[in-house]
């Protein structure tokens, strides 16, 4: 095997994803920092298991959808797409996946292809062409190129890697900074710090290796890595004494960079989103601001109200929103943090510090900002919740004052309060297997809604979202048996089902999505109990699911003239804030 090949970088990922500790996955990676030699390879390898194709500062996505790449690769094994390939991506639940079991299996893509151990840099030259064309023709003259000299494992990454999505290993940012840490014997909230302040992985990986952390510098206009909440049933709170309440948004969570004549804006997945919403780059053009990072959410508000997200969906994306769009579906960015300010960076202070600071911005120059609450007890926590529902809002946040900015983490300082958006009894349709400690089991779920009477489909199942069991393993051990059982096809490391088991999850929302065939999607499915007495007849369908999304379009909300969830201010004096 070449050094520092591409080939070497998707067998540790590969390796990664295999087994189940936290810890033994950052050994993996951190060894695999360790042997790389030179700069420019550890910026790359650190670049590609972090962030990309790209390095997220860079502004560069490679712009290619999942059948372009898909019907390629139908097209590279010699096989029908629509009877073929999909029911493999099907089954496994993911393009990518099924793309390296067909590399694998089928004669005619190995007589295709022949492996030439491809470094790095000749991977980051493929991403860069892609890059440099438009047309879908061009971009599957480069992949089939490319595929012919890389083996399945490493077209596997290569094109999860090229998509900017998560690599499914079970390994994220953190994870890597965490690695690097180890790798090169630094604290890891100095890493995590230069990660912060640079927005490189790559770079931050390179001043590890240099020993020059120190000189990591902060710049304007490159997005930087978002604090989390964790879920406070997760998270075992004794009393919410130094907690502040606020309302969380059902919006797009966003960064606004603001210097001069300069707006951007970028989502929680570092994409540059200042061209969907022309409205919030002009209203900062128009306050004469100091250079400042604001943290917020991007909302639809029409009429005093804040509206659902499957509204604020018809702007995402959209290069240049037509008139009638903007007219139709008015966006607002409400601030909740200030991270850059006076020319300094500023999320090592507490949140009481940024909210004095953020406060005193909203009134000299009339920006919206969330309104804090303190929570008096949990009766009052209560109604703060229900008053938060009713504006339309997801729940609220609980932030500790005195936190500092935690980038990147999830822990106590931020905690999210909310309800599940809604239930569905769904069947079981495919059974994915674990790995790890668990190797062997089947622990990840596709599970489908009914379509049985529905005149549109011939299948009485389609897919609607993939959910972990996490049971424990005796329990585990026993659904493993009836999964078994009622085992009918296998493809690799995913078993097609008869649809007998049934599954009543919730999920906190629903989203139209034209590339799944039941047309829509569950925002963060999860089991809520096997219903051992319901049959697959009565289970709900996709009807159903359509009627759940338009009824949460057009339920009424609660005005924000009074007990608003933001504030802004206005002439009436008797508008306030906390």
């Amino acid at each position: 095997m070449a050094e520092h090949s591409f080939h070497q970088l998707a067998e540790t990922a590969q390796q990664i994803n295999e087994t189940r500790s936290a810890n033994a996955k950052i050994s993996y990676c951190s060894q695999y920092f360790q042997s790389l030699g030179n700069e420019e390879d550890l910026n790359l390898a650190a670049q590609f298991l972090g962030e990309g194709a790209f390095s997220s500062i860079s502004g560069k996505r490679v712009t290619i959808g999942s059948r372009t790449y898909s019907t390629c690769a139908a097209d590279f094994c010699d096989i029908d797409y629509e009877k073929v390939f999909k029911p493999c991506k099907t089954a496994l639940g993911s393009a990518s996946e099924a793309i390296e079991k067909l590399m694998h299996n089928i004669e005619a893509a190995h007589k295709k292809r022949e492996p030439a151990q491809l470094s790095l840099q000749e991977i980051e030259s493929i991403y860069e062409e892609i890059h440099s064309v438009s047309s879908r023709a061009d971009k599957q003259h480069i992949l089939r190129n490319a595929w012919k000299q890389m083996t399945p494992v490493e077209i596997k990454f290569f094109i999860r890697i090229m998509t900017r999505g998560s690599l499914r290993i079970g390994f994220e940012t953190k994870n890597v900074v965490a690695a690097l840490a180890k790798a090169f014997q630094k604290e890891i909230d100095e890493v995590r710090y230069a990660h912060m302040i640079t927005g490189s992985i790559g770079k931050t990986a390179v001043l590890c290796k240099k020993k020059r952390l120190d000189q990591a510098n902060f710049r304007l206009f490159h997005p930087l890595p978002f604090m989390l909440a964790s879920s406070i049933e997760s998270r075992a709170i004794n009393n919410l004494d130094g907690y502040i309440a606020e309302e969380k948004f059902d919006g797009m969570r966003a960064q606004a960079h603001v210097s001069g004549q300069q707006v951007k804006l970028y989502s929680r997945d570092f994409n540059d989103s200042t061209h969907s919403f022309p409205e919030i780059v002009q209203f900062f053009l128009t306050k004469d601001l100091p250079d400042v990072v604001l943290d917020g959410e991007i909302c639809v508000y029409k009429d005093n109200e804040i509206l659902p997200f499957q509204l604020l969906q018809k702007r995402i994306g959209r290069k240049k929103p037509s008139k009638d769009i903007i007219e139709h579906y008015p966006v607002l960015f409400i601030s909740y943090d200030l991270l850059y300010h006076d020319e300094y960076p500023i999320f090592e202070k507490k949140l009481s510090e940024r909210r004095n600071l953020l406060t005193k911005l909203s009134q000299i120059h009339n920006l919206p900002i969330t309104n804090q609450f303190d929570v008096e007890d949990c009766d009052h926590l209560n109604e703060l919740f229900e008053r938060a529902l009713a504006h339309g809002n997801e729940g609220l946040i609980l932030k500790e004052v005195d936190s500092t900015y935690e980038y990147g983490q999830r822990r106590k300082s931020w905690l999210k309060v909310k309800k599940p958006g809604g239930t569905l009894d769904t069947v079981m349709m495919y059974a994915h297997a674990d790995s790890g400690k668990r190797r062997g089991n089947y622990s990840d779920f596709t599970l489908g809604i009914r379509v049985a009477e529905d005149e549109r489909y011939e299948e009485e199942f389609v897919p609607i979202g993939k959910a972990n069991g996490r049971y424990t393993d005796d329990e585990m051990k026993r659904l493993n048996e009836r999964i078994k059982d009622l085992t009918v096809e296998k493809y690799g490391p995913t078993l097609g089902l008869i649809p007998e088991i049934v599954v009543e999850i919730e999920f906190d929302d629903i989203q139209k999505n034209k590339r799944t065939k039941a047309n829509y999607s569950l925002k963060l499915p999860r089991f809520k109990a096997i219903r051992r007495d319901l049959s697959p007849e009565k289970t709900d369908t996709l009807k159903d699911v359509e009627r759940m999304y338009q009824q949460n379009i057009d339920k009424e909300r609660l005005k924000q003239e009074k007990n608003p969830s933001f504030y802004i201010k206005q002439e009436d004096p008797e508008t306030s804030t906390r």
